[in-house]
């Protein structure tokens, strides 16, 4: 499934349209190397080529709305050159969202590996406890499957459909490691295959995969508390110390220079908007450096 953001033309119409751009797309994908492989992993059925024409007529459609929509209402305004200050702005507000669109796949890969990385632990654990219980592999794919797990038990699910179409549990592995994005993901199922492959007891391959998992957790939430100590000093700085000299110094200067009432309010609401701002990026921080193994 192919999905574009922002875009008012629907999907297929702009897969049609794009095979008509397709010198233009071919000669700007060197600028987005990794897109293709991005699209890979977020499982979209369209190549880099298509997805860049895709991206490329939606934001034009955006850019002439924007244009048109624009000039009307700062017409209605009575301002100089009109068309220049609705192109500028129109220009600007198309490339941000031809930025988001190019971005896209990246997000729903790293969406989809936070997703596996956070239920790896728990699902892994699952299956280390239904093996060791007696219940075949395939049994126990079928659990975890079903097991609401997130992306991996969609992932399973693809495992379970090949093997039940008559393909081998280890080529079924297989396929999972090579098409998914999670380094942690295709390092257990690797290890999983090669030790199914070996003939080694998989409950041993299992236990050694969770202690190291195990481990690489406690490693990444120890150098997470090592990056917060100077996000939080950048906090305190940005966000309380700042401001709060801020106003003491607004406060001052309006006793000798007798700011009017109107300007000193507007000073303290973009302080308010200020400090707003930098409390959302901090939280953003926090949890983009968060350990997706947590």
């Amino acid at each position: 499934m192919i999905k574009i953001p922002y875009a008012f033309v629907p999907a297929q119409v702009l897969l049609r349209w794009s095979k008509k751009i397709e010198g233009i797309s071919s000669r700007l994908k060197v600028m987005f190397p990794k897109l293709g492989m991005d699209l890979r992993f977020s499982e979209m059925e369209a190549s880099d080529n298509d997805y860049l024409g895709m991206c490329l007529i939606a934001s034009g459609a955006i850019f002439l709305f924007l244009l048109v929509s624009l000039f009307f209402i700062l017409s209605k305004f009575n301002l100089d050159r009109v068309f220049i200050y609705a192109l500028l702005v129109s220009v600007i507000l198309t490339l941000f969202i031809f930025i988001q669109q190019i971005s896209y796949p990246k997000f729903l890969v790293a969406k989809r590996v936070r997703s596996i990385e956070q239920n790896l632990m728990p699902a892994l654990q699952n299956v280390l406890i239904q093996i060791n219980s007696g219940v075949p592999l395939f049994d126990t794919l079928v659990n975890i499957s079903f097991g609401g797990y997130g992306e991996i038990s969609n992932e399973f699910k693809k495992a379970v459909k090949r093997i039940a179409a008559g393909e081998d549990e280890i080529s079924s592995l297989e396929q999972l490691a090579t098409k998914n994005s999670s380094v942690y993901f295709r390092r257990s199922i690797w290890q999983m295959v090669n030790g199914m492959k070996a003939g080694s007891d998989i409950s041993n391959i299992l236990k050694d995969i969770i202690e190291t998992l195990g481990e690489e957790q406690l490693i990444s939430i120890q150098k997470y508390g090592s990056q917060l100590n100077p996000l939080a000093m950048f906090y305190m700085l940005m966000a309380v110390i700042m401001p709060s000299l801020g106003i003491t110094f607004i406060i001052v200067l309006s006793s000798f220079i007798s700011l009017s009432e109107e300007v000193t309010k507007t000073i303290f609401y973009v302080l308010s908007g200020i400090v707003i701002f930098f409390q959302i990026m901090f939280i953003g921080l926090i949890k983009a450096r968060r350990p997706n193994l947590m």
